[in-house]
């Protein structure tokens, strides 16, 4: 399909798939957490070694299978299974349950991530915490937000401290740091901040969107751990980029920051 032949969506359209996407993404959530804290689950090793489950699996076909009913024409590209090629330019992007190794230590802080891109630009992201009860949400123009236990949501929006003295940094596993050669940048930003946690996978990205920490960085991921997390975290008023300072979910890296922070991080990076 040519270019100028791609569909365009209007807000309206735009508000439509923000809510179907929510709103999957809690019946997915409903589904993982029969699996959570199970000790006879089932635990697979994928190629690269990452764990897999019937959760996993499970939910991306649910999640999949609603698409598919709702929007025929749109592309899926998920964690566990064959991409679906994308009819009309849009294209949803899945991760099931960001944070496995998490959820099958019965930790809570495993997330499902929803995004879509529409000619691709991130319009739409979602990320849930089954276990947590706890989501954000955002849409092109249309704000991020943050909803815990049920409430009311509420406006999700970043901080704007610029001191790295008085910042929460938090990252993932650490020895991705080692792997890459970077663990200079690491041990800078340990000592340089004012408290360090391995909040890691997605929950640390959406402490940034909700204001909770100043800079999350994870130096590997895949486009499916990082396409939910591009719009919460514009409309929240800050950046998900990578280590170069691109709002790209294909280079393998991530960083959420604010805009006030944001050139001393890609300094420290660049080093």
């Amino acid at each position: 399909m040519k270019t100028e032949d791609m569909m365009k969506i209007d807000e309206a359209e735009l508000a439509e798939r923000l809510e179907f996407a929510v709103d999957v993404a809690e019946e997915a959530g409903k589904f993982i957490l029969d699996y959570y804290q199970n000790t006879d689950l089932d635990i697979e090793l994928k190629g690269d070694l990452s764990p897999v489950t019937e959760a996993d699996r499970g939910a991306e076909l649910l999640i999949r299978e609603h698409i598919e009913n709702k929007y025929p024409e749109d592309g899926v590209l998920g964690e566990e299974f064959p991409e679906l090629e994308s009819k009309n330019g849009i294209k949803w992007i899945l991760d099931p349950i960001d944070g496995t190794k998490s959820f099958v230590h019965g930790v809570p802080l495993f997330g499902t991530l929803i995004g879509m891109e529409c000619d691709g630009e991130l319009l739409i992201g979602v990320s849930r915490f089954p276990a947590l009860d706890e989501v954000m949400y955002a849409a092109k123009g249309q704000g991020a937000w943050w909803k815990i236990d049920g409430n009311e949501p509420r406006k999700a929006q970043v901080k704007q401290n610029d001191q790295l003295s008085q910042s929460v940094f938090c990252t993932t596993n650490y020895a991705r740091w080692d792997k890459i050669g970077r663990k200079d940048a690491l041990d800078k930003l340990c000592s340089g901040t004012l408290l360090t946690r391995g909040w890691g996978d997605c929950y640390g990205h959406m402490l940034v969107a909700t204001g909770r920490a100043d800079v999350m960085i994870d130096p590997e991921l895949n486009a499916w751990d990082a396409a939910a997390l591009v719009p919460i975290l514009q409309e929240a008023g800050g950046h998900f980029i990578d280590w170069n300072g691109k709002a790209s979910i294909y280079s393998g890296q991530g960083l959420s920051v604010s805009d006030a922070m944001k050139d001393t991080i890609l300094e420290i990076l660049a080093e």
